[in-house]
């Protein structure tokens, strides 16, 4: 058995704008989300740089009872699941009455962890912890909390799998709809945005000190690169069968034709491998029946540092050289929004191919040897997208690759 898997609804919440239209203008503007946060600077970071995400403002929304156990990375995700299922048409009532499951991507919740570290240090009483902070501090918060509020009854549970966490929830809905498993599925992926989060990556000099020009210290791809710059936020994408959206009237967005994944499984453990990104690039075209000719648009993974932008450019010479797709990372414009990537660039991109444009590589003014054969776009391009390829890779040689085409139907 094998089914179609399309895309109903989608949801955002990140630096570019807390909703589908504000980032679709800021993607198509190339507009950046990056500044400073000076409480990293006051905490010890040597890279103040950060996406400035606004907090929701749940109060109103959602009654205190199910606010207690959210993290911060789920107050996104909730703000996102929201947009997506009404962008799908889905009701409370709906939910209620058919099955729906979530896969969410996750790999970290560090502010309650301390919290509740600091509480105990201090005043050495667990009764003083309250109930929240267990919910809060587990990495399947997001999953265990909007499974609740929504009352989501299939597949339920996180992928952790570093910066290819969001890419890979999409890609594992994506096989339980197509086997006949699921009719739906919640996917997307979550990332906080507190200074306690990103504190061991600042200290590995993994983040730009580009401080004096936010806006210009991610430089994907560019010789000048100096590092990533941590982002966060969340979203969320609703996946189902065909045949059971066309009978619900749904509106078809896109359609998730490949899926390809790896481990590099070799070097140390932050190394990324060229071989380990083309596998799961041709493993993607080959479930999607897809050469790379198809391919109109690759979202790159791209974070600007040295190494992992190098990397990549290998791989996608290595199998898209002389071919006529567009190649851009948008984090140029929104830093490296971590666990929360794969879905947001997946969003992203179906917003490309709905409007029919190619979001730039922003801050790209040198190529080095291995960027300078890429066919980057370096400016905001009109153009047909049809075809689009999304690359996520993550610490530890995890990789996952996404083929997703525009609805045609």
């Amino acid at each position: 058995m094998s089914r179609r898997v399309v895309v109903t609804g989608m949801g955002i919440w990140s630096c570019l704008g807390t909703s589908l239209e504000e980032v679709r203008q800021s993607l198509y503007a190339g507009r950046s989300g990056i500044g400073i946060d000076e409480a990293r600077l006051a905490y010890g970071y040597q890279s103040g740089l950060t996406g400035i995400v606004p907090q929701p403002v749940l109060k109103g929304l959602l009654h205190r009872r199910l606010r207690v156990g959210l993290s911060e990375e789920a107050e996104y995700a909730y703000m996102a699941a929201r947009e997506c299922f009404d962008m799908a048409g889905v009701t409370d009532d709906f939910l209620q009455q058919h099955e729906v499951g979530i896969i969410f991507g996750n790999d970290s919740s560090a502010k309650p962890v301390i919290e509740a570290a600091n509480i105990m240090a201090e005043k050495h009483d667990s009764e003083l912890l309250g109930s929240g902070l267990v919910f809060q501090s587990m990495n399947s918060t997001v999953n265990m909390n909007l499974s609740t509020i929504f009352h989501l009854r299939g597949i339920n549970f996180t992928i952790s799998s570093a910066c290819a966490s969001g890419s890979h929830s999409i890609g594992i809905g994506y096989l339980l709809i197509k086997q006949g498993l699921q009719d739906r599925v919640l996917v997307g992926g979550a990332q906080e945005t507190n200074y306690y989060s990103m504190a061991t990556f600042d200290a590995l000099g993994a983040f730009s000190k580009r401080m004096a020009e936010p806006t210009r210290a991610s430089r994907p791809f560019d010789r000048d690169r100096d590092g990533l710059i941590p982002s966060g936020g969340a979203a969320a994408l609703l996946l189902e069968d065909y045949d059971s959206a066309c009978q619900r009237g749904a509106t078809i967005l896109a359609e998730v034709v490949g899926y390809g994944f790896s481990s590099n499984g070799m070097g140390g453990i932050s190394q990324p491998n060229d071989d380990g990104s083309v596998i799961a690039m041709t493993r993607a075209l080959k479930d999607a029946g897809l050469t790379p000719d198809d391919i109109d648009y690759i979202n790159a993974h791209a974070t600007s540092t040295p190494q992992g932008d190098q990397t990549e450019a290998i791989a996608l010479d290595r199998l898209f050289g002389g071919h006529h797709a567009l190649i851009s990372s948008t984090k140029g414009m929104t830093g490296h929004e971590c666990w929360m990537a794969g879905a947001s660039e997946a969003v992203y991109s179906i917003l490309m191919m709905q409007h029919n444009f190619v979001a730039p590589n922003v801050n790209f003014e040198h190529p080095d040897e291995y960027s300078k054969s890429l066919n980057l776009a370096l400016k905001t391009i009109d153009t047909e997208v049809n075809t689009v390829l999304s690359n996520s890779f993550g610490f530890g040689g995890t990789n996952s690759a996404l083929v997703i085409k525009k609805a045609d139907y």
